[in-house]
């Protein structure tokens, strides 16, 4: 009885994970490949090897030998051959376990550097981190420890290649899933989810049970949860956002921290108009659009940011405009707002169709109806060019003079000569026709020269900081 064959074939089948009979079938393969190259390779040999025993019975053309005299050459070969098989074999069980853990969060230790991608060791095999699926800004070193989202199994020639992402959105799911066990157990449910890696990311949770606050179990404790996971990702900023099925609601939502004030949502452009305060309009852009850029991939609208002036304006020419054609009524403009067109842009892009279909103008008047206004946006959109362009101009004249009343004065301190309130008001003539009067003291006694109260410049001199410190 071979029983070290057989407890030699267990060893391989459990640390390659590997089937017991795969592992026989390559010895015999090995074997009869052995033979051949001892005696000859058209001989009809066949090797049998006792699964419960591991005793080798051996014929060449249907004679028995023995294995043990084919010699140093044929056992080499057996070898090599044994080698390759139970390889190919562990690269099929590899390819089949990560393939069936695909889209799932794995553990491994960084091993080195190829070129910008990280190769991570994951036990049996080894994962390829590529430089564009890591956070931006994160670094690495050997020997760390490192979560990562399977992205994607390959076969590749004599390997199985593994793509590792930590920048992919799916991994943020991944990690709530966690570190969360309401979202486990789908009790919470990540409805969507906006990410721009290393930056922020914006998810959006819904519970199906009435006990649970979503957004309460995904924040944890003191923020026990989501800490672990921002401490994970390196800093990266997680906005978790309450689902709503109204977009309205949802969208409002979106965009926090700002307080939105109307949504108007236009279903045939896809695009949302949302109306905030002057001073919450920088806090609902965000950084470099980042908030609203995250809110529309979030929501799935396209988002456009007024503030009230804006929006009214626009409301007010698209009145104007629409007014003026005849059998255009105030009820018929209304229900044109009402499908979320409130500029004259928007009637020129939605087009003729859904004011026949929805607002119930005749063809030929929706067909005038988008004409006249794609004129009159063409024309508005020329003179806020032309506006524009003669704000910048006179901006640069009096850049210009500012600088030009600088140089005078730097050039008469150089001089010697004491620069006095009446040659700055020649050379500032904008000052000159405000209404200011040039006084012909020099400018630095008026600054300490002390008025007495009962004067009228003491009154005047008196009011300047006051007004200034409200």
């Amino acid at each position: 009885m071979n029983v070290e064959l057989v407890r030699i074939v267990d060893s391989i089948a459990r640390d390659k994970n590997i089937e017991k009979e795969v592992v026989f079938a390559d010895l015999e393969q090995a074997m009869v490949s052995a033979v051949r190259k001892a005696h000859g390779p058209m001989d009809e040999v066949v090797v049998n090897i006792d699964r419960l025993s591991g005793e080798i019975t051996a014929s060449r053309n249907n004679e028995p030998i023995d294995m043990k005299e084919l010699g140093r050459i044929a056992a080499q070969t057996a070898k090599q051959v044994m080698i390759q098989k139970i390889r190919e074999a562990e690269r099929g069980s590899i390819y089949e376990e990560f393939l069936e853990r695909k889209g799932t969060v794995v553990t491994g230790t960084v091993s080195r550097f190829e070129g910008g991608a990280l190769i991570v060791n994951l036990g049996r095999t080894e994962g390829f981190l590529p430089r564009s699926e890591q956070i931006p800004g994160e670094t690495h070193h050997p020997g760390e420890r490192i979560r990562c989202l399977i992205l994607d199994v390959r076969e590749a020639p004599h390997q199985v290649k593994i793509v590792l992402s930590r920048s992919h959105p799916d991994f943020i799911g991944r990690l709530f899933e966690l570190e969360v066990p309401e979202v486990a157990e789908r009790i919470i449910e990540i409805r969507a989810l906006a990410r721009e890696a290393g930056y922020r990311t914006k998810i959006a949770v819904s519970s199906i049970d009435s006990k649970v606050d979503a957004v309460g179990a995904c924040v944890g404790v003191r923020g026990s949860r989501i800490k672990n996971i921002v401490l994970e990702l390196g800093g990266e900023k997680i906005d978790i956002v309450r689902w709503n099925e109204s977009s309205q609601i949802l969208i409002g939502n979106a965009l926090k921290p700002a307080e939105v004030q109307e949504t108007a949502l236009c279903f045939e452009l896809g695009r949302a108009t949302v109306v905030v305060a002057e001073d919450q309009l920088s806090l609902a852009i965000g950084k470099r659009g980042q908030n609203v850029r995250l809110a529309a991939r979030l929501t799935g609208w396209d988002i456009d940011i007024l503030t009230p002036a804006e929006y009214n304006k626009n409301l007010d020419e698209l009145e104007k405009v629409l007014t003026g054609i005849e059998g255009v009524g105030e009820d018929k403009i209304a229900k044109i707002q009402a499908l979320g067109i409130i500029s004259l842009g928007d009637v020129e892009e939605v087009g003729a169709a859904p004011l026949v279909k929805d607002v119930g103008l005749a063809e030929e008047l929706a067909a005038q109806v988008v004409s006249i206004a794609s004129e009159a946006a063409k024309r508005l959109a020329i003179e806020t060019a032309a506006a524009k362009a003669l704000a910048m101009e006179e901006a640069a004249a009096a850049a210009a003079a500012a600088e030009a009343a600088a140089a005078a004065g730097e050039a008469a301190t150089a001089e010697g000569e004491p620069a006095t309130s009446e040659s700055v008001g020649a050379e500032a003539s904008p000052s000159a026709e405000s209404g200011v009067e040039a006084r012909n003291e020099p400018a630095e006694e008026s600054a300490v020269e002390t008025v007495p109260g009962d004067q009228p410049g003491a009154a005047d001199s008196a009011d300047g900081p006051t007004q200034a410190s409200d």
